[in-house]
């Protein structure tokens, strides 16, 4: 009977494993971009951040925790104890991406205050255990005057992609990719990408959707162990 029971259990192991495989976590941290708008405002019922939709574009082993919050900085953030409820979520990944909401505060200079917060954020999530990625923030759908697309979060990109290179994390380059698909589609060819006409920041569900597509595609390169929790 031991013997039986003891074969059974040895059966029964390997299906027990795949039935209880622990999901994937990736907490999402950022501002109005990124956020989810479950109530969005009157005047743009389709607002939509493009970390609302990024768990499309996954198998259901990940989970997607979107922390982004609207009107938000690497300061703001931290000092709501917004970052705190994420390092106490223990996720396995955060995806972190500011600069709009930084651009305005003259204490966070791309090179120093926002720099330091940016480095704050990837050395706490390394002590909880939580694997940072940096993404550069989205460019805003603006054009110039003779209709090439233009962006005033540069150095905060850049900023962005040395703190990734200095401490040796992932980084997306959003900032770029954005501003490449813009200037691909022109104004005319991306302005359902907008939840209305004046607002040349945030995302209809068809632009969050394309951003969050932008990211998705470029996870295999800096981040492979997420390529096969992708979906084909």
């Amino acid at each position: 009977m031991r013997v039986c029971l003891a074969a059974l259990l040895v059966l029964a192991l390997p299906t027990l494993g795949r039935a209880e495989a622990k999901k994937i976590r990736i907490a999402m941290v950022g501002d109005s971009t990124m956020a989810s708008y479950l109530n969005p405002p009157k005047d743009r019922p389709d607002l939509h951040g493009w970390g609302q939709v990024f768990g499309a574009f996954f198998t259901d082993r990940v989970e997607i925790l979107n922390h982004a919050a609207s009107g938000r900085s690497t300061k703001s953030f931290i000092a709501e104890k917004r970052w705190e409820k994420v390092l106490d979520a223990k996720p396995d990944y955060v995806f972190i991406q500011f600069g709009h909401n930084d651009q305005k505060d003259k204490t966070l200079a791309p090179d120093e205050g926002y720099r330091d917060y940016l480095i704050r954020y990837v050395e706490e999530a390394r002590k909880a255990g939580i694997k940072p990625i940096l993404v550069t923030p989205v460019a805003r759908r603006t054009f110039d005057k003779d209709g090439k697309p233009a962006t005033s979060l540069t150095p905060f990109a850049d900023a962005t992609k040395n703190v990734a290179k200095d401490k040796g994390v992932p980084v997306i380059d959003l900032h770029q990719l954005s501003f490449d698909l813009y200037g691909k589609l022109g104004d005319k060819g991306s302005a359902d990408f907008s939840p209305a006409e004046a607002d040349r920041t945030h995302f209809s569900k068809k632009g969050a959707t394309a951003v969050a597509e932008l990211v998705a595609k470029q996870l295999p390169g800096p981040i492979p162990e997420l390529k096969d929790a992708l979906k084909k």
